[in-house]
């Protein structure tokens, strides 16, 4: 959204190099909004108190309980809300399973700008959801989508696939560019709000993971929305980044299938591996993902360097993080991984991002370094830092509760802060620094 006078080779706001395009906009002529309010002396606009009282709306139930979860408990009327993620990563596919199952009781507008009517419809089939009350419509002005809304009876959704493919005819740049974008965007969201009508926008991502268009699309909306998973993993996770009517970070977790999305009620059991021989190199984690406790599956292989420079490489987790980790245990726990090649990887396509997967990360690394395996009915939790002490992580209980709710028998937790997780129903083995892991490892499960 920066503006600059001549072209660049790097923004000035961002800091990115070759982002910055070319678009000639008509300059409006001056005029003194003091002169403008001076000539209009009415306002329309309503001043009240804190204490005024205040016209709460039902949430809108999707039928979705993983979506229902993200959103803080259902649709708001009148909200604007964005998703984005990965072209085939199923955006198109979750909005029309959710706008099937909202037209029992509501009416839903369906705008695709990407596809037509006949795919849209041939999508809806193969779903098994041609039989439900969606009107379907095909758009690409602005201009056109106001005046549909305009004529239609008011429909309580309305789904906009996607608005980068939306242009205002008012403004002369190819759709997609940051002005029409953000003003598609602006006109959209203005009218859904004085109808109290809720918008949903698809929006793509770049290669680097964030939404297309400009950052102040994410500020204009009140949730975004991040459809996260692998083309190659069945496994969907649906993330709320920013939300006005909820917790943010909360997640949705499916599974892709013939018949679409479908909710997973235990994600913890699904990213857990059913191996029946106990192998070295794994270790189970217990984390916290927005409010709900998941346990996943850390994999860890050492091998022998036959080059000169070892490789590290790492799926699902941070390699900053993993470098880091990997000079603590070298210079606090005496194990060294300079001649050895190091590969970390999350069970079941995840990506974690919370610091209290180092605990498990590193039993995982020491089991694989010394090749002696851990139990499956051991979790670990614990933050791990440069001195190598084992940091309390926040909600320690209901970690210690969703494990011991799994069949798990013995937790690893860090020495401070253990005793906000005593009582319940799982042994607790409390370790304050990571020199005493190598050891501990050796003995406990060493035979």
């Amino acid at each position: 959204g920066a503006v600059h006078s001549k072209w660049e080779g790097r923004c000035s706001a961002c800091g990115a190099w070759n982002t910055i395009i070319e678009e000639r906009e008509e300059a409006a002529p001056a005029q003194s909004l003091a002169a403008t309010s001076a000539k209009n002396s009415t306002s329309s606009i309503e001043v009240s108190n804190l204490n005024a009282e205040i016209i709460l709306h039902p949430r809108i139930c999707s039928g979705n309980e993983e979506v229902d979860r993200v959103l803080g408990g259902g649709f708001v009327q009148g909200a604007a809300i964005l998703i984005g993620g990965d072209p085939g990563i199923g955006k198109s596919t979750l909005l029309l399973q959710l706008a099937a199952r909202l037209s029992h009781q509501m009416q839903v507008l369906y705008i695709s700008g990407e596809e037509s009517k006949s795919q849209v419809q041939l999508r809806a089939a193969r779903l098994g959801l041609a039989g439900a009350d969606v009107q379907l419509a095909t758009a690409t002005s602005v201009r056109d989508i106001l005046q549909l809304l305009k004529k239609l009876p008011t429909p309580s959704m309305v789904v906009i696939d996607s608005i980068q493919t939306m242009y205002v005819d008012t403004v002369e740049s190819a759709p997609g560019t940051v002005t029409q974008v953000r003003a598609a965007s602006a006109e959209l969201i203005r009218l859904t709000k004085k109808r109290e009508i809720t918008l949903v926008l698809v929006g793509h991502v770049t290669k680097e993971g964030q939404l297309a268009g400009p950052r102040v699309l994410e500020h204009m909306v009140d949730t975004v929305l991040y459809f996260e998973g692998e083309r190659n993993h069945m496994y969907r996770v649906l993330r709320s980044v920013k939300n006005r009517f909820g917790a943010a970070g909360e997640i949705g977790v499916f599974s892709m299938g013939e018949r679409g999305l479908e909710e997973v009620a235990n994600p913890s059991a699904l990213f857990l591996s059913l191996r029946e021989v106990q192998v070295s190199g794994a270790a189970v984690h217990a984390g916290i993902e927005g409010t709900r406790p998941m346990l996943l599956e850390f994999e860890a292989l050492v091998s022998p360097n036959h080059y000169s420079n070892p490789r590290r490489a790492v799926v699902g987790w941070d390699s900053a993080r993993l470098a880091m980790l990997l000079a603590v245990l070298e210079t606090r726990a005496g194990i060294s991984f300079a001649d050895r090649e190091v590969y970390l990887n999350v069970a079941g396509g995840f990506k974690v991002h919370e610091p209290s997967a180092d605990l498990a990360a590193s039993i995982a690394l020491i089991s694989a370094a010394l090749d002696i395996a851990v139990p499956h009915d051991v979790v670990c939790l614990g933050e791990i830092g440069l001195s190598g002490d084992i940091r309390p992580v926040p909600h320690m209980a209901a970690r210690v509760r969703e494990a011991a709710k799994l069949g798990f028998r013995k937790a690893i937790c860090p020495a401070v802060g253990s005793d906000l997780a005593e009582g319940l129903a799982l042994p607790l083995h409390p370790i304050a620094h990571v020199k005493q892991l190598p050891e501990w490892v050796a003995c406990s499960f060493g035979g």
